[in-house]
């Protein structure tokens, strides 16, 4: 589904990471307790209902510890499971198997549980025309997998980094000089660079905003405005920006965000506050 997205080269250096944080010198249990040359079958199970995320993954971790492991999924990534479903069985080296069991677990659970997580909130907005999205409040080292899982969700991505947009945010504007100065600014850098990076900028409140519509700014995120001030927000814009709501925004309130008119719900809690798909490896 989203797969053609990922940073392949970026996903290979995650993988060789986690695998070289959790072995070290060298998974000393199996090498004490286990035949080098005994095999084993295993099924990956879910024990939670939730949207499966980071298969490609999984697989990708048993085969750097033993390349002719056979590899079989009963789903694919987006689909939903139930407690009780076999996502993936596995058919290889025991040791190999059992060392790359809490890598590959620990990284399908996180992706599943950030894509069901997504898939929550993009229900909940289902009857309006707005984009939940992203925020950089993802793990280190790990975005380019959180964000995989938001899109597997139905969510869409923010900002990869700081070189994919301007956002001017309450920090930059105070260093700055406020919003006038701080936009003044930018779009001398951008004719001067030729620089085609689109501009966002934080307000947080209707006086602000006002001030930022002055503008060509490509959006505006209204940071933790109550809702009233949003409808007053969107009724100032009139349709002239994007404009995105931010701050504080949960399941219980989000639907009420969304009828307000904004276009975009950016959401933290999508990876900075996951709960992981409970999956579990058991050896038949």
């Amino acid at each position: 589904m989203s797969w053609d997205k990922v940073n392949l080269r970026r996903v290979e250096e995650i993988l060789a990471q986690a695998l070289a944080e959790d072995l070290g010198r060298g998974d000393v249990t199996c090498a004490a307790a286990l035949s080098p040359a005994a095999t084993a079958r295993a099924e990956i199970i879910s024990k939670d209902t939730g949207i499966i995320a980071g298969l490609p993954l999984a697989e990708r971790v048993f085969r750097r510890l033993d390349h002719r492991m056979a590899v079989s999924t009963l789903c694919c990534d987006g689909d939903r499971v139930s407690p009780g479903a076999t996502v993936m069985r596995l058919h290889g080296l025991a040791a190999a198997m059992l060392s790359a069991e809490r890598t590959a677990l620990n990284l399908l659970g996180r992706c599943s549980g950030i894509a069901t997580l997504t898939a929550q909130f993009v229900a909940a907005v289902r009857a309006y025309p707005v984009k939940i999205l992203d925020t950089r409040k993802t793990a280190p080292l790990l975005r380019e997998l959180d964000r995989y899982a938001v899109r597997l969700g139905g969510g869409e991505n923010h900002r990869m980094g700081l070189d994919d947009m301007i956002l001017l945010k309450e920090n930059h504007l105070k260093q700055a000089g406020g919003i006038a100065s701080a936009l003044q600014r930018v779009l001398r850098w951008r004719e001067q660079t030729g620089s085609a990076a689109q501009i966002e900028i934080e307000v947080t409140s209707l006086r602000e905003l006002q001030a930022a519509l002055a503008f060509p700014v490509d959006r505006i995120m209204l940071d933790n405005f109550p809702l009233e001030g949003m409808v007053q927000g969107v009724k100032l814009a009139a349709g002239r920006v994007e404009l995105e709501a931010s701050g504080g925004v949960t399941l219980q309130n989000v639907e009420k965000i969304a009828a307000t008119g904004v276009q975009y719900i950016s959401v933290g809690a999508l990876t900075h506050s996951v709960k992981n798909l409970d999956l579990t490896l058991l050896i038949g």
